[in-house]
């Protein structure tokens, strides 16, 4: 399976592309998407990049889902709108081409891949380079979207199976028509 993590955001968008195979990861690319040659007020262009960014990666890599960080809310709110609206992008990009996006929390992200929450952008670094048996450190944006790559292919398979127990279960036990329960 093949995994696209990003990490969004306005200025740089990190992107990370693994290949799993049961255990096994392999790297197979990762990068950044800029858009600090633009303007900070031509919002629409900027998004515009980051959306024929994520679309170009998908058709390079062929991916066969992808993960993307939710977005904290930050203590300035017009920052964490901006990162909102970057991550739409991205997420847009994604779906349009209709390939599933799992999501994950940076606390959770930094949990699974470096084995605690507060871990900083050097530790996250370091352990991605480990992971993937990487000869330097990548750089920290495209750190995190491997990280999140990564985290999808240990917890995502994982996540799947309690959620289709979830629905199995539900169904099981009561089904829904047309918005009544039965």
């Amino acid at each position: 399976m093949r995994i696209l993590g990003i990490d969004p955001g306005l200025q740089v968008t990190g992107f990370g592309v693994i290949d799993v195979e049961g255990h096994a990861l392999t790297y197979v690319a990762s990068g950044t998407i800029k858009t600090t040659h633009l303007a900070t007020r031509k919002l629409p262009e900027r998004l515009k990049v980051l959306f024929d960014g994520i679309c170009e990666i998908t058709t390079r890599y062929s991916p066969d889902c992808s993960v993307c960080e939710i977005v904290f809310v930050n203590v300035n709110p017009q920052a964490t709108l901006m990162l909102g609206q970057a991550r739409g992008a991205c997420v847009t990009a994604l779906v349009s081409r209709n390939i599933e996006v799992a999501e994950y929390t940076a606390l959770q992200m930094k949990k699974a891949v470096a084995g605690y929450g507060k871990a900083g952008k050097p530790e996250v670094q370091e352990m991605v380079k480990r992971l993937l048996k990487l000869p330097t450190l990548p750089g920290k944006d495209a750190a995190d979207a491997l990280a999140l790559a990564i985290t999808h292919a240990h917890v995502g398979g994982s996540a799947a199976i309690l959620a289709r127990a979830a629905t199995l279960g539900r169904k099981s036990s009561a089904s829904v028509k047309d918005g009544r329960h039965h």
